[in-house]
């Protein structure tokens, strides 16, 4: 297979695994979730005095401004149209020199901010390990919340599964979620004397939507190159692996409705082309499991994660 037909490959692959996951956020959250809970209620817009604007520019054409709600205990952005990166940084005495670029998912359309993204990166710092959430451009919803409930409910059942739009490829499909997680590897090595991070030990871990992101940002970009990678709950089906493709950690769950019942090939790409590869394929669990405590092995990710992180050496610190 010639290099354009292995690229062609992996962009229409990609391309219906997007389209998947424009819905994928809907899924209920954790079983014990109660009904409160799992309304979408609307909040204000946090106060983000740490997250750094990353450059890239307004999201062209938007008109919707970003906005939040409360949903599963946890808070949700969307409509975002400024990129940013929010650093959660280690107690120096505790310092690896590791660093890890933390993305939320929700399908591209919505971010889970706390149980994908800040819990993450709480727990990473706690471990000695540099994390940085981004929060990357979204595409647009309807400003109201309504309008947003409706049109997601609609997508869930497949009134409004049409095809994206100019998705062709992949880096057309995530061109500005691509541009952000890069400008993200960009700010982080810049200063990495500042924020005590090792340049060559700058990895990306990515849930659902965000994992996509990360196996895009791993295969597409040229200049992000991670150290090394999570897909957690993303999807696991074949793709051109190249030779210096960085050390994975997956993990999913059995039953998860979106992914647990497709093909698993990506983990035998990975063997195949002799790269470091971990999985779990956990019983329970479901779709978005995250940081939230549940009572099912799938809560123990995260330990097999930093283990798996500490036997490849990459928290080992350095002088």
């Amino acid at each position: 297979m010639t290099d354009a037909n292995k690229r062609y490959a992996f962009k229409s692959r990609f391309r219906c695994l997007t389209a998947i996951a424009a819905f994928a956020w809907f899924l209920p959250g954790p079983v014990q979730a109660q009904e409160d809970k799992d309304k979408m209620t609307p909040i204000a817009v946090p106060v983000q005095s740490d997250a750094i604007e990353l450059g890239t520019g307004p999201l062209p054409d938007a008109k919707a401004k970003e906005s939040w709600h409360r949903q599963y205990g946890s808070q949700f952005a969307r409509n975002v149209t400024v990129a940013t990166l929010t650093p959660f940084l280690p107690d120096p005495d505790k310092a690896s020199g590791a660093a890890i670029v933390v993305a939320p998912g929700g399908g591209f359309r919505t971010l889970s901010m706390d149980n994908e993204g800040y819990d993450v990166a709480r727990a990473l710092a706690a471990r000695g390990i540099a994390a940085f959430v981004i929060k990357y451009r979204l595409r647009q919803t309807p400003a109201d919340m309504a309008g947003f409930e409706k049109s997601m409910q609609e997508m869930f059942s497949g009134a409004a599964r049409a095809p994206l739009p100019a998705a062709n490829n992949a880096a057309i499909d995530l061109a500005p979620q691509l541009a952000d997680s890069t400008a993200a590897f960009r700010l982080i090595r810049s200063r990495a004397v500042q924020w005590h991070v090792d340049p060559d030990r700058i990895g990306m871990i990515g849930f659902s939507a965000g994992a996509m992101l990360t196996m895009a940002t791993t295969l597409s970009s040229k200049d992000a190159k991670p150290a090394f990678i999570g897909n957690i709950y993303g999807p696991l089906g074949s793709m051109t692996v190249p030779q210096d493709a960085p050390p994975m950690f997956a993990a999913i769950a059995a039953d998860d409705p979106l992914f647990g019942n497709r093909d698993f090939k990506l983990i035998d790409d990975w063997r195949a082309a002799k790269r470091p590869v971990e999985f779990h394929l956990y019983g329970r669990g479901g779709h978005g499991f995250g940081m939230y405590p549940k009572a099912t092995t799938s809560t123990g990710w995260f330990d097999a994660f930093v283990r798996w992180l500490d036997m490849h050496g990459i928290l080992k610190a350095v002088g």
